[in-house]
């Protein structure tokens, strides 16, 4: 065997392990995927759609209102929406979302969902606690469950952001 052939050979190996050593740390800390169950994030997010999450951004920042967020309930994953941060009161009174006392416009979700949110609150969240909830609101598992659903979320649970729906090919777009 000559030495280019040799070189070229050993050059091709390299870049191999190369590209799946930076798969894997890209898969690892920085971007994943998940297959969203269930039609809680309707018509936001479907049923069988695929995303692309960012798992570095809260090693970074904190999660913010309206983020979509990925979370960590053993042996379950969920897909939800952020509603409150960490020590705000949160309240839903007459179709109407209250944080700390002021309107919070849910622009996010259409008219029945806000009609089927229901009362709740206010609830004041702990320190590193979260209030999510899903947009389909008539049937999402969340926040508002108390220990029959989710309950409050702690930062640690939430272990990405939702950035992009990558399947099915007609439905690619930014999560919002």
């Amino acid at each position: 065997m000559s030495d280019h052939k040799r070189i070229s050979w050993t050059e091709w190996v390299k870049a191999i392990v190369i590209a799946f050593l930076v798969a894997l740390i890209l898969k690892t800390y920085v971007f994943s995927t998940s297959i969203v169950e269930g039609e809680s994030m309707d018509p936001t997010l479907s049923h069988g759609e695929r995303i692309i999450f960012n798992k570095f951004v809260y090693h970074v920042g904190k999660p913010k209102h309206g983020d979509i967020v990925i979370i960590e309930k053993s042996p379950k994953y969920y897909v939800k929406r952020v509603i409150a941060l960490p020590g705000e009161t949160i309240e839903m009174r007459e179709h109407t979302l209250y944080i700390d006392g002021e309107v919070f416009d849910q622009f996010y979700i259409n008219e029945e969902a806000r009609l089927n949110t229901g009362n709740f609150g206010p609830h004041t969240l702990p320190e590193h606690s979260y209030f999510v909830m899903g947009d389909n609101r008539a049937v999402s598992k969340d926040s508002r469950n108390g220990q029959n659903g989710l309950g409050f979320i702690k930062d640690d649970e939430i272990i990405g952001k939702s950035e992009f729906i990558y399947y099915p090919i007609t439905e690619w777009s930014i999560t919002r």
